[in-house]
């Protein structure tokens, strides 16, 4: 299912990946018994359906989701194989250059676990796609499969993918250097945009004809760029989030009022801006309003570190207005 900030899908997309690594042999299924070069302490990792552990280096990985896509691509690792988004460019997202004779797998029929099992690999990797057990078991069975974690509330700091990939492919040092480099581009822009320090932000989308999806925990994946420019969430929104134990509600067109921010990133999901004028008072909103398209809400809503550089430079005119101005 594609990434949406109101689906259940993406709500399982992959909080924070509790207790995500640890030495030690994990109780389920999913050991790696490769021909790769050991590691010196196997990695388990936790996730919804029991635990998996790897002892060896994976050489053939194949990716289901574009975080972990993502995540390899900048672990210096091609996948032999990787999910594909039916709403991206032809050309796929673009902050991506995918490796030429890697897989490219529809997910539009469920995943495709014959043609991932034909290319022999030795890690499958997925965050909320393969969120059926039943489809989890048919991989884990033949292949160490490592899926979302337990919590399905949150998107999954991609900074816990990235220091999970370098326990297991045995490059902690490397993991630490790609979240370096981000975090410096995000501070960057901390610094150019002073003015963004303590004001607010919204991220939300609506979806056309449904409802209001907004996130509302700042703790969540999605919202730690803007915690990184030093701004913080919508009080309201935080409070609706709280009120109702969701970290994602669904309200209303009527709920404008959790639209007042000092920054509102949006996107209309399945129609386009003359649809706005379902929501009433939106045109009034006082604050910066980012309309985005759909590659660079879903390079938001789950991030990387390929996907938030190339999302710090679409937003940088927005993010350059809001620090000047606010609601």
């Amino acid at each position: 299912m594609r990434p949406s900030l109101g689906l259940a899908a993406l709500l399982a997309a992959a909080s924070l990946l509790a207790g995500a690594c640890s030495s030690g042999e994990g109780d389920g299924a999913g050991s790696s018994s490769g021909s790769g070069e050991a590691l010196a302490s196997p990695v388990t990792v936790e996730h919804r359906f029991g635990t998996t552990t790897i002892k060896e280096v994976p050489k053939r990985i194949v990716t289901i989701d574009l975080q972990w896509t993502d995540v390899m691509l900048a672990m210096g690792v091609e996948p032999v194989a990787y999910s594909v988004d039916s709403l991206m460019p032809e050309s796929g997202p673009p902050w991506q250059e995918l490796p030429g004779g890697a897989k490219a797998l529809a997910l539009d029929d469920g995943v495709p676990v014959e043609q991932i099992l034909a290319l022999e690999p030795d890690l499958v990797l997925s965050t909320y796609s393969l969120n059926d057990e039943e489809t989890y078991s048919l991989l884990a069975n033949r292949v160490p499969t490592i899926v979302g974690p337990k919590d399905e509330t949150q998107v999954t700091p991609w900074q816990d993918l990235v220091r999970t990939a370098g326990k297991f492919l045995d490059r902690s040092d490397r993991a630490e250097e790609v979240i370096g480099s981000v975090d410096e581009k995000v501070t960057a822009a901390a610094t150019e945009f002073t003015g963004l320090k303590d004001r607010t932000f919204t991220l939300a989308q609506y979806i056309v004809g449904e409802a209001v999806y907004v996130v509302a925990d700042e703790k969540d994946g999605s919202s730690l760029l803007f915690g990184g420019l030093g701004m913080r969430l919508n009080p309201d929104v935080l409070a609706e989030g709280r009120k109702t134990g969701d970290t994602r509600v669904n309200v209303g067109t009527e709920r404008a009022d959790l639209l007042r921010a000092d920054l509102l990133v949006f996107l209309v999901n399945g129609g386009d801006e003359s649809d706005l004028a379902d929501i009433p008072g939106f045109a009034d909103l006082p604050g910066t309003v980012a309309l985005l398209d759909y590659p660079t809400v879903v390079g938001l809503n789950t991030p990387s570190p390929l996907s938030i550089p190339y999302v710090l430079d679409e937003l940088r005119p927005k993010l350059a207005e809001a620090s000047g101005g606010g609601a």
